[in-house]
């Protein structure tokens, strides 16, 4: 066990730096206004018990004196100094509540910050790895509480340690012996806390897979996604059961340990409370035999108490920040992810106008921790003004064609060149804003419509180019028939919010892809979720929307595809064939019987 310790103490040192660092950039005026709090706090009460030594002594003398008058005016001052004592440790303590809290609003606001921008920066295939989601998972639930933590314990250990040495100061003139025994009396309790600490620490480690897995039973069970086959099929009850076996292991192991630790906890404070109470008994001898006045008995009791009290706060704040550390080892974690998509050294500039297109050059790919290539010398290419299709298979590669081409994930082998560049020499920021993107699975964001296809903080998105993207998208019709327009609220999460049909959700989508004025617009299945209708004006005005730009269209229905300059099958990673509608069909390979197979289902 000390040797875990050991190891797990030494990295104390740099976790309380990053730590400090967190609550330091969160707000500098605010740490400084609670380091000089917690120096007036720490100091006031050898200020109190001093005062009341000096109250007991005038009173023991005013009862010897015939006349106490003159022992009374300065008992009266005294009473006045207690009293403004009393008043200022209120009015600090109040100021230091506010401070604190002030600065726990920062420090929380900061990490979300630190933990959002983090999200943002790792790539796609985190996303795609369940020990990535395990990692987030132990960061989320420590990232907002842990750093502040931190500083309160920091506040109490500086407190209670700048208190602890005022009455280890005054104790030491009472007698040599006292501090030694208190803080022998508190090694106990100090080291069981240590040591559930590690106990605990690995525990949540070792649960975090179930954890996660109860949170993601109980959003099934409140969230809307699953609310109409929860109810359907009449799966509540066994969604909630599993939720509740999951959280009665979880709790059943967690009381264990704290009953543990409760008994260990016990056994330690008794013994600390046996060398208090040897102490206070010396200290009564010492009065009996005349060493100490009653003023000195008074204050060296409560000395003693206090400092008894100060030390187990001080320990256990000890104890806590050890804790805390041990949990912040998990954000740090999260935070050490590195990004394999790598940014150039001294990144060239995306051309504004592309003169020669895109092109694929023997693009080899294998998702990581997979050994079956996704795509396999993949070579293709489009011209500006180019419009290209790819059609196969599920599982063929399509969907992993886009990934690689956005950047989400680089190729192991080969090349994929704009404008004869490799698009690595690119920022990843410059180069995925010259391409639009509609996936099958598109996102909702539960905002207005405007926000929906604007989606850009740069001001106020022009309301003309808006409605044409929805025009464009076959959206604008509906919009306008929403209660508020453009302005209206989408989902049924917030106040006033208006649900789509899944195709008006996939209008909105496609809104946004044609919105952002890129080179490149890739649509994945555009129209899966639009009625016959919908689909037939949509790609009976395709060149004419997709104008200028080059545009690579993946779907499964291959009616949609005859329109375009060039078609690409796919199948397991590889180009099998290629050329225009006709030039396939004539060919009477794969294309030919899938266009074959789906057009019999329309006789």
């Amino acid at each position: 066990m000390l040797a875990s310790m050991k190891n797990r103490i030494l990295p104390l040192y740099g976790n309380l730096c990053l730590a400090l660092s967190f609550v330091w950039k969160s707000g500098h005026k605010w740490t400084l206004a609670s380091i000089g709090l917690l120096v007036i706090q720490g100091l006031l009460p050898l200020a109190t018990l001093y005062l009341m030594k000096l109250l007991v002594d005038h009173v023991a003398d005013a009862l010897t004196q015939p006349d106490p008058q003159f022992q009374l005016n300065e008992v009266a001052f005294i009473m006045m100094g207690m009293g403004g004592v009393a008043l200022l440790s209120s009015v600090i303590s109040i100021l230091a509540n506010w401070v604190s809290r002030g600065h726990s609003l920062l420090v929380v606001d900061h990490m979300q910050h630190i933990l959002h921008t983090k999200s943002l920066e790792v790539d796609l295939e985190y996303y795609e790895n369940s020990q990535y989601y395990d990692r987030l998972h132990r960061a989320q639930q420590e990232a907002a509480s842990r750093p502040i933590a931190i500083l309160h314990s920091l506040i109490q250990v500086g407190q209670n340690g700048i208190s602890l040495v005022a009455m280890g100061g005054l104790l030491i003139v009472f007698h040599w012996a006292v501090v030694p025994i208190l803080m022998l009396g508190a090694l106990p309790e100090f080291l069981v806390r240590l040591r559930y600490a590690n106990k605990i620490y690995d525990w949540e480690r070792s649960r975090t897979g179930e954890e996660r897995k109860a949170w993601y039973l109980n959003w099934i069970l409140t969230r809307d996604t699953h609310a109409k086959e929860i109810r359907l099929f009449q799966l509540g009850s066994y969604f909630k059961d599993m939720y509740q076996e999951i959280r009665a292991l979880l709790r059943f192991e967690e009381l264990s340990l704290e009953k543990k630790r409760a008994f260990a906890t016990l056994g330690a404070q008794v013994v600390a409370t046996i060398g208090i109470f040897g102490v206070y008994f010396f200290l009564a001898h010492r009065t009996l035999q005349g060493f100490l006045t009653l003023g000195d008995l008074v204050m060296y009791f409560q000395a003693i108490q206090r400092g008894a009290s100060f030390l187990q706060q001080f320990s256990g704040s000890l104890s806590g920040l050890y804790e805390h550390n041990l949990f912040l080892n998990n954000l740090d974690e999260f935070l050490k992810v590195k990004s394999r998509i790598e940014e150039p050294i001294l990144p060239i500039a995306v051309p504004v106008s592309s003169s020669r297109g895109l092109e694929f050059d023997g693009v080899t790919f294998t998702y990581p921790g997979d050994t079956q290539k996704r795509l396999s010398n993949f070579s293709f290419s489009v011209k500006p003004g180019e419009h290209i299709a790819f059609v196969g298979a599920n599982g063929a590669g399509k969907t992993t064609l886009v990934k690689v081409l956005c950047r989400l994930y680089d190729p192991d082998e080969g090349q994929i060149r704009f404008d004869n560049h490799n698009i690595r020499d690119f920022s990843v920021e410059g180069w995925r804003s010259e391409i639009s993107v509609i996936f099958q699975d598109f996102a909702r964001y539960f905002l207005s419509v405007r926000e929906n296809i604007a989606l850009t903080k740069q001001g106020a998105p022009d309301l003309s180019r808006i409605k044409t993207a929805a025009t464009q998208a076959g959206a604008h019709e509906f919009i306008e028939s929403l209660p508020f327009g453009y302005d209206t609220i989408l989902g049924k999460w917030f106040e006033g919010g208006q649900e789509l049909s899944v195709g008006e959700w996939q209008k909105i989508a496609l809104s946004r892809a044609f919105f952002r004025n890129s080179q490149i617009l890739v649509l994945d299945e555009p129209t899966s979720a639009m009625d016959a209708k919908a689909e037939a004006q949509l790609f009976e005005r395709f060149h004419q929307l997709t104008m200028g730009r080059m545009a690579i269209l993946i779907s499964h229905r291959l009616s949609t595809v005859k329109m375009v300059d060039r078609i690409y099958v796919v199948d397991h990673g590889e180009i099998v064939e290629s050329g225009t509608h006709d030039e396939l069909i004539l060919q009477e390979g794969s294309y030919a019987e899938l266009y074959e197979i789906q057009a019999k289902n329309y006789q």
